[in-house]
């Protein structure tokens, strides 16, 4: 019974740091495009986008984040076989690319804090990508384990990341012909 608790907290923490890592990068591109605006909406909006991200990302990302993983060892030391099951490994090696993206929103963050623009918003679109492809990934995994076909998985996600990019490009080409899309 401790484990369905444990697997049902964990799961519950997946969805509020996914929900964390995808809103994060839509905050970013406003706080880009408004750096792009005259005075004082850019001022304006940039300590707005500057409170909205940091409670985001303080009060529900990272807190998320780290219970996720602390019922995710405790589900690991309950079944401690899966360690021995290799679509774990797998998992676990997207677990790590996870955090690497992660910190890597967080390096943002950090940036954008400081009023460091260093990246585009066609940039943040296509990043704002890379968390879903992930998330995918594992979902895939964990649902399928050993039934995983893993030619079909690779040319799913590839597939996938080829129709986000050209949804990336067809929202551009909207956006281009209507401003207010």
């Amino acid at each position: 019974m401790l484990y369905q608790y444990i697997k049902s907290l964990h799961l519950i923490f997946v969805v509020t740091w996914f929900a964390g890592l995808f809103y994060i990068p839509r905050l970013f591109i406003y706080h880009i495009e408004a750096w792009q605006k005259p005075s004082p909406d850019k001022e304006i909006l940039s300590e707005q986008l500057k409170l909205m991200t940091k409670r985001l990302w303080y009060i529900i990302t990272w807190p998320s984040a780290i219970l996720c993983t602390l019922f995710a060892i405790w589900l690991l030391i309950l079944m401690p076989a899966w360690l021995q099951q290799p679509w774990m490994h797998v998992k676990l090696a997207f677990v790590a690319l996870l955090f690497v993206y992660h910190f890597k929103c967080h390096q943002i963050f950090q940036q954008l804090q400081r009023d460091e623009v260093k990246y585009t918003s066609k940039f943040m679109r296509i990043w704002n990508e890379v968390a879903t492809l992930i998330l995918f990934a594992v979902v895939f995994l964990v649902i399928l384990k050993n039934a995983f076909n893993w030619i079909y998985g690779v040319i799913g996600i590839f597939v996938l990341a080829l129709l986000l990019m050209l949804g990336i490009r067809l929202y551009k080409r909207i956006r281009d012909k209507n401003p207010n899309a």
